[in-house]
């Protein structure tokens, strides 16, 4: 759908926000927190943002976007446009819901992160809900949406902190997930570092690992592909194609005629997501969770790849 940038403005050093509406006025999608849009920035480039507003106000949706320095395109071809200027975007999509069950819920956001956590945040705060939030960013100018966050309604549940403190001014993972309960749900999302360390500590504190939640913004760098060729067979053909050790499966369904959705085409958004019936995949990703990985039922073709001769795919 076609929307409308109204408004765009800085809110933090290299991140900006931009207020998106439609070009007539009328309600937006609905959407629930942790939902994220695709946003076609041009050039056939596609890129996810998350929507970092309160769920229930449909005039508008907000995003926040940080200025990459090695950016693949995307975040500078978003901070070149100017407001009044028009974009196209999905409706929203939500692979980071917050669960209806919690009895306790933890926000952690490193960085750019903090989008989908603010608007978590915000739905919780709205609802009665308990939970904290904790904000993890190099230094204070670098973190986004600060006066949202010293709104009244967050008193005494949002936490800051900034690698330019004294040591022990700075988050410490050990001692804040030192305590899991059954209904205590944690979520985090940030730099692919920052999501490890936390998920890490909470392991190692006996998180059960289905209340932890977490939504990476670019996938962890892989080692090379090993150059082994191998190959996939679509069930509903019997169709096999090739893939050379240097090509991703997409490249080699697509350069086939067999299309297939994607989008981020780096492991992160799950646009992608095929069956597998038969086959071990190499898993790339950063999407699925450990147990996924281990069920081997399914992957994403984007990025992963094959450690058996044959895929054979549900396509």
């Amino acid at each position: 759908m076609q929307v409308r940038i109204i408004h765009k403005y800085d809110v933090a050093t290299d991140i900006c926000a931009f207020e998106l509406a439609r070009p007539d006025g009328s309600a937006l999608p609905a959407f629930a927190a942790g939902a994220h849009i695709d946003v076609h920035v041009g050039d056939g480039l596609v890129r996810q943002y998350s929507l970092c507003n309160r769920p229930g106000d449909l005039r508008r949706y907000v995003i926040g976007v940080l200025r990459e320095v090695h950016s693949r395109g995307g975040s500078i071809a978003m901070h070149a446009l100017a407001e009044g200027s028009l974009l196209e975007i999905s409706e929203p999509k939500n692979h980071f819901p917050l669960a209806e069950a919690a009895t306790h819920s933890l926000l952690l956001a490193g960085g750019i992160g903090v989008t989908p956590i603010l608007s978590m945040a915000g739905h919780l705060a709205g609802s009665g809900s308990s939970f904290e939030m904790h904000y993890c960013t190099r230094d204070p100018e670098r973190a986004a949406f600060r006066e949202r966050l010293t709104e009244a309604r967050f008193a005494g549940r949002v936490h800051l902190y900034f690698d330019s403190a004294p040591a022990d001014e700075r988050v410490n993972l050990r001692a804040l997930l030192a305590a899991p309960e059954a209904g205590k749900h944690l979520y985090v999302c940030g730099p692919a570092g920052f999501i490890g360390a936390v998920l890490d500590a909470a392991v190692a504190a006996g998180w059960d690992e289905r209340n932890l939640h977490r939504e990476y913004f670019a996938a962890v760098a892989q080692p090379e592909a090993s150059g082994a060729d191998f190959r996939v067979e679509l069930a509903s053909s019997g169709q096999v194609i090739d893939v050379k050790g240097s090509q991703t499966v997409i490249a080699a369904l697509m350069a086939a005629g067999v299309d297939v959705p994607t989008s981020c085409e780096q492991g992160v958004c799950g646009t992608c997501l095929t069956r597998v019936l038969s086959g071990e995949p190499d898993h790339r990703d950063v999407y699925l969770t450990d147990d996924e990985r281990a069920a081997n039922d399914c992957f994403l073709p984007c990025c992963s790849r094959s450690k058996s001769p044959v895929l054979v795919l549900d396509l």
